[in-house]
């Protein structure tokens, strides 16, 4: 192969990676805006001075707010929904419901904007992401506790309803990062701090677990 074989086929590569770094940077940007002041109190050129690109570049990438809006909560809900995926049939059900609890809280503590962006939506409706979660969301919920279920069946958990289930470890965990500043005014400590977030995992772990083993 010659050298300008080798540098054509090099360059797309090269601009992949350029492409994609200015889209997390933009996304980035968007995220930490949009947590602090809504969709409707942050404007596109403030997202672009804060990812360092032009706004014709920012529009580029994303047509209108409304669709960089959208693409930075289906970011959110895949962080999000990454440990419910992971959830599956062949695994011993409390073990795997107690990684849960440490992963959302892994996430809850590494991505509080997110959390807190996804409750803002959610408390105004959920009107840009309504059809996302009546979609792609009810059926990986739907199919979670389908698995859920047959653990019970098979006598592996209490007699719980699934779906209150889930909505019982999603509530408790992003708690501490919706409500990080009730949390750190009530014990002076955030997720960040090692110690107290690992016993809030155990705490967190050992109330759930206690409430749906078998007795």
């Amino acid at each position: 192969m010659s050298s300008s074989d080798q540098l054509s086929t090099k360059a797309p590569t090269r601009r992949a990676q350029a492409v994609a770094a200015k889209r997390r940077a933009i996304l980035s940007a968007a995220l930490s805006l949009f947590s602090h002041y809504g969709i409707h109190g942050t404007r596109l050129d403030q997202v672009a001075e804060k990812a360092d690109v032009s706004k014709t570049n920012l529009l580029y990438y994303f047509p209108s707010k409304e669709l960089l809006y959208i693409a930075v909560l289906k970011e959110i809900l895949d962080v999000w929904l990454a440990p419910l995926r992971a959830l599956r049939n062949d695994q011993q059900p409390l073990e795997a419901i107690r990684d849960y609890i440490r992963l959302k809280l892994e996430v809850s503590r590494d991505h509080p904007q997110a959390s807190r962006l996804f409750c803002m939506e959610m408390l105004q409706g959920a009107p840009l992401l309504k059809g996302e979660l009546e979609g792609d969301l009810k059926g990986l919920v739907d199919d979670k506790a389908s698995v859920i279920e047959g653990w019970i069946t098979q006598g592996k958990l209490a007699a719980v309803q699934p779906h209150h289930l889930i909505f019982m470890l999603w509530a408790t965990t992003q708690h501490y990062a919706d409500f990080a500043m009730q949390v750190e005014a009530v014990t002076g400590k955030t997720l960040s701090d090692e110690r107290f977030f690992n016993q809030t995992v155990e705490n967190v772990q050992r109330m759930i677990i206690e409430g749906i083993r078998v007795r």
